[in-house]
């Protein structure tokens, strides 16, 4: 590593901490204005607010905007270096513009892999933490201060010939009655499990059933069971049964895995979300890597104008990536969008922009 490498990657972490830091209380004041009533109505001193919401908040927003963070710390110190006519006097050294670009890719892409890490690993608990307080004290449609922990006549598929259902669940305690369960084969109904109530047991994590009618059905013939407990390992679980718009950020990358594949087998109508967010998590971290290159490519050149010129450029950008995002999203929850396309098309579409403004800075 030369020197210059050493020069330019110290500024890049050190100004990439100044925005991190300035924009995160930015934001978290913006935030804290907004939910000041709401924080006033839960009675709760501002440690537990802290602790319990904010220290969820922040790594799930800084997350959030983190490849945005990285593109206008790149473009403010490369700009101010390029004013200074620092980037003149190395080119006109000899160094070639690819050669430059060096320590820019090499700090890219170790903010790429921190990124993913913290997409896989951090964030999920974060979320949960942020989930849980803003479900409880905050989102009045999604719980706030009602009861709604109670689900009524949920049905679901267990997988391709069985289907499950209950008459009501109480999410809080894990309890619930009337539980059924019927498969058929092709339209004849060949099984019907019916309980009078179940509650999920977390010493065996397995369901347990009481008061039970087993019904095995043969065409005309049937054998009837009356069965006073049982324990069974279904394919789901007491998060399964919740109303949890928040349970995608929540889980884990392997357990979302494991819930796609469910939610697949059951012909969920939320497949394709749950697909986008697993998509996201990858996606997004490679954003830092093309934005690090764009911001280098655009504040690179000494200009009339100045920082200013090449921060209002760069605001520009965010917003135009931002909008190429949220399109794809919103297309591929509502519609038949590929989730793959929706999370990769704006790292496509800015990865050309990068390679244009790439070959044109060389040359």
């Amino acid at each position: 590593m030369k020197k210059i490498d050493g020069y330019i990657l110290k500024k890049f972490f050190l100004t990439l901490f100044f925005f991190l830091i300035a924009l995160t209380v930015l934001v978290v004041i913006v935030d804290l204005s907004e939910k000041t009533d709401d924080f006033a109505k839960t009675k709760l001193p501002y440690k537990t607010i802290i602790t319990q919401y904010y220290f969820g908040f922040i790594p799930r927003i800084d997350a959030m905007l983190f490849p945005l963070f990285i593109f206008l710390s790149v473009i403010f110190f490369t700009s101010i270096m390029a004013n200074r006519s620092e980037i003149i006097a190395v080119l006109s050294s000899g160094v070639s513009f690819s050669r430059f670009l060096r320590p820019y890719i090499f700090g890219g892409l170790l903010f790429t892999i921190f990124l993913w890490w913290c997409n896989q690993y951090v964030l999920p608990p974060a979320n949960q933490k942020w989930a849980t307080f803003n479900s409880k004290y905050i989102d009045f449609n999604y719980g706030g201060y009602q009861n709604t922990s109670t689900i009524s006549n949920k049905y679901f598929k267990l997988d391709s010939f069985s289907y499950a259902g209950v008459r009501y669940y109480d999410t809080i305690n894990r309890t619930g009655g009337n539980f059924f369960i019927q498969r058929f084969n092709n339209t004849k109904l060949v099984y019907n499990l019916r309980a009078q109530s179940f509650a999920w047991d977390t010493a065996t994590r397995k369901w347990k059933l009481n008061n039970i009618v087993e019904r095995k059905i043969n065409g005309l013939h049937q054998e009837v069971k009356q069965i006073p407990e049982m324990q069974m390992n279904f394919n789901f679980k007491p998060r399964d049964l919740q109303i949890d718009e928040y349970m995608k950020d929540k889980l884990s990358t392997p357990e979302l895995n494991e819930f796609i594949q469910l939610e697949k087998l059951r012909g969920a109508e939320d497949v394709n979300t749950l697909l986008l967010e697993k998509n996201n998590r990858n996606a997004n971290p490679v954003s830092v890597l093309i934005l690090t290159v764009i911001g280098a490519s655009v504040a690179s050149r000494k200009i009339r104008g100045g920082s200013g010129f090449h921060l209002a450029i760069g605001v520009m950008i965010c917003v135009l990536y931002i909008l190429v995002g949220r399109f794809s999203s919103v297309f591929s929850m509502k519609g038949n969008f590929n989730p793959f396309i929706a999370a990769w098309l704006p790292n496509v579409v800015f990865g050309g922009l990068a390679w244009y403004l790439y070959r044109r800075n060389s040359k």
